[in-house]
């Protein structure tokens, strides 16, 4: 089967360069699935639009997708890693969840906005996510729960009817990933670090920790069943903070009526979310 792109190619690279590589944020040596960035965006760009459709769609409003996209931006900015191809997008479900995919496609759903009441606690979302994608988190993960050899074929043989069921599939499997613990306090703690950095109020990230510790009390939250929580969570986050970055509280943004104004009022205003075909 002849590959009809350069992103093909890039990931049947994948499969031949395991090894260890320097976690950014940690500074620990890890074992990588691949050793290079490029090689993560080519991966996420072919399951990207599987992942955006199963997630009921990209929200119709230019004016969120915008906004979406400037606060991520802020922190691509300040992170260890720029360099790789962000998306922040915006999407129908209704499910308390935000997910990356390796490479930079990042996804908040319309059921997370509706829970968050600040431009701070956005940024405390997007810069967790954020984390995982420069620290390879999600790539890794994908490679050992579902194989890269199996993604890479899936991947090729999309344009069959078979080939595409098979990327569906794949692509449910990916939204379901759990990661660890320990890859969720580095993304907790480096998230407060770029957040922090792109000038956000560090507390936004505890307020939206606490809300979905407070929703996972009535009904499962898809976020904590993918980002389970690591021990004192608020706890470690909130020392994080006292011990950091107590000079930066005063005069960092907190952004509640721009995200009324950009986020709640505009979602109100939108059709409920399609059905899934």
């Amino acid at each position: 089967m002849l590959l009809k792109s350069a992103p093909f190619i890039s990931i049947c690279i994948l499969l031949l360069s395991a090894g260890c590589a320097v976690n950014p944020i940690t500074g620990g040596d890890e074992l990588m699935f691949s050793g290079d960035y490029e090689q993560d965006i080519a991966l996420g760009r072919q399951y990207a639009p599987e992942v955006e459709k199963q997630l009921k769609g990209k929200i119709d409003d230019i004016v969120i997708q915008n906004y979406m996209d400037s606060v991520g931006r802020k922190i691509v900015t300040v992170s260890h890693n720029p360099n790789f191809d962000f998306h922040f997008t915006a999407v129908n479900d209704k499910s308390i969840n935000a997910l990356a995919l390796p490479g930079g496609h990042i996804f908040i759903t319309k059921g997370m906005l509706l829970k968050l009441k600040s431009e701070a606690q956005l940024a405390g979302i997007l810069a967790h996510e954020t984390v995982h994608v420069v620290a390879r988190d999600t790539a890794n993960m994908m490679s050992r729960e579902i194989g890269l050899n199996v993604l890479l074929v899936a991947v090729m043989s999309q344009t069959s009817s078979e080939g595409a069921q098979t990327v569906a599939a794949l692509a449910g499997q990916i939204i379901s990933l759990k990661y660890s613990r320990d890859d969720e306090k580095t993304a907790d703690l480096g998230g407060l670090d770029y957040m922090v950095r792109a000038g956000y109020n560090p507390n936004g990230i505890v307020g939206t920790m606490q809300m979905l510790e407070k929703e996972d009390t009535i009904r499962p939250v898809e976020f904590l069943s993918t980002h389970p929580s690591p021990e004192n969570r608020v706890d470690y986050i909130r020392a994080r903070i006292q011990s950091r970055y107590a000079d930066k509280i005063e005069g960092s943004k907190i952004g509640q009526d721009d995200y009324q104004r950009l986020v709640l009022d505009r979602l109100k205003d939108l059709p409920d979310s399609p059905q899934k075909p």
